[in-house]
């Protein structure tokens, strides 16, 4: 097993079918998904490059791709980062690794980066720091790799991450609509009737490409106006992740990796969504509603359609991806935990860091508790307004810890 570091996304283009195949059908982990992700949000310069791709080869064969990059930080030096963060928000990040192979890869990659990270060569894979987000809770590498780091002698440190939803289907629509409340069970019914049935409510998807264009301009509109109107920004406004929206969607369409639908209301377009789908789910990525058709409940109707579509097409689920907003858990969908490492090399500066920052987060989340018992406490007796809040003195020791 050797591991080996691409800098540049031309070297790896010739890998990308097999990046593909060790992305298990996941398509925020895919090459499509993420190749475009550099392109946009990246910084490749001539020889200068951020890109830090480890790829895992048992003799010729590709076993295993870290797809990561760099990001300079005051507090954490060189961080190592997994492709796809920041503003385009990709869920289901981890290490790509072929079935039966990951106690192999995860070793080979935890002695790449300890013995990069300590060699003093210029050419060196030098790196302060590796955080690791939006990992799913049940990714059975990530636990493999941190073992194998920690028994290396860095400092690892795992924390829950924000949910993502998942809604299992079931058999038919039917069998869906019975397992509703009461009342969104009703409200569903009334929408088929008085919208669907009568077809004053039509759900189109792109198909074909022209097809995928007109849709597309439909949802950065509806997205748009929607945010605006209720004094945000909206994530369009972004140059970088507009057009990387413009660059993926058209690949994702030929991959059959997209489903971009859009709901008419008497012939006007008054809601639009684009999935992302693979190995049997299809995760719901981004939305748009008209802001002066609310009243006819159009976001409503664009999750029933989309639901019941997955249903006719055999898919085994609609991930509604991260965020706790409440209509996923009235549609079904229950939670899904993340998880986030951070992990600092076995040098002593880089674990006095990472002390620093665990330091930091204790006293964050010693106020954060502070905050949320406040409400709690009473005037019974002079005791309890008498009484003060310790910083814990654990807090202050994890700065020596070595």
């Amino acid at each position: 097993m050797r591991v080996h570091c691409f800098t540049t996304l031309n070297t790896l283009a010739e890998y990308a079918d097999d990046w593909e195949r060790l992305a298990g059908g996941m398509p925020f982990r895919g090459w499509t998904w993420l190749q475009h992700w550099w392109r946009h949000y990246g910084r490749e310069e001539l020889s200068c490059s951020n890109l830090a791709v480890l790829c895992a080869f048992d003799a010729k064969q590709l076993v295993g791709i870290a797809p990561w990059h760099f990001e300079n930080s005051t507090l954490g030096g060189r961080v190592l980062r997994p492709l796809g963060t920041g503003e385009v928000c990709s869920d289901y990040l981890g290490v790509l690794c072929q079935p039966g192979r990951e106690d192999a890869v995860a070793g080979a990659l935890a002695d790449y980066l300890v013995t990069n990270a300590l060699d003093d060569d210029p050419h060196a894979l030098h790196w302060d720091w590796l955080h690791l987000d939006a990992v799913g809770a049940d990714d059975k590498f990530m636990p493999l790799l941190a073992d194998c780091l920690t028994i290396s002698g860095c400092a690892v440190n795992r924390r829950p991450g924000a949910n993502c939803w998942r809604l299992d289907l079931p058999a038919d629509w039917d069998a869906y609509l019975a397992s509703l409340g009461k009342n969104l069970r009703r409200d569903l019914r009334r929408l088929e009737r008085d919208y669907i049935e009568t077809n004053r409510a039509v759900l189109h998807r792109a198909e074909r490409l022209e097809e995928l264009l007109r849709a597309m301009g439909i949802l950065v509109e509806l997205h748009q106006r929607r945010r605006n109107k209720l004094g945000e920004a909206g994530c369009f406004a972004s140059d970088r992740f507009l057009g990387f929206y413009r660059d993926v969607m058209p690949d994702l369409l030929r991959a059959g990796r997209v489903h971009l639908y859009w709901l008419e209301l008497d012939g006007k377009p008054v809601a639009a969504e684009y999935q992302l789908a693979g190995n049997g789910v299809v995760y719901a990525y981004q939305a748009g509603v008209d802001p002066d058709a609310l009243d006819h409940q159009p976001g409503k109707m664009l999750i029933m359609g989309v639901i019941r579509q997955a249903i006719a097409e055999g898919n085994r689920a609609v991930d509604f991806l991260r965020g706790d907003e409440p209509y996923k858990e009235r549609f079904g969908a229950r939670p899904c935990p993340t998880a986030e490492y951070r992990v600092a090399p076995p040098r002593a500066a880089a674990q006095l860091r990472h002390n620093l920052w665990l330091a930091g987060r204790s006293v964050k989340d010693w106020v954060k508790n502070v905050a949320n018992n406040s409400g709690r406490i009473t005037a019974s007796s002079g005791k309890s307004r008498n009484n003060y809040h310790i910083i814990p003195e654990t807090v202050f020791l994890r700065l020596f810890r070595r």
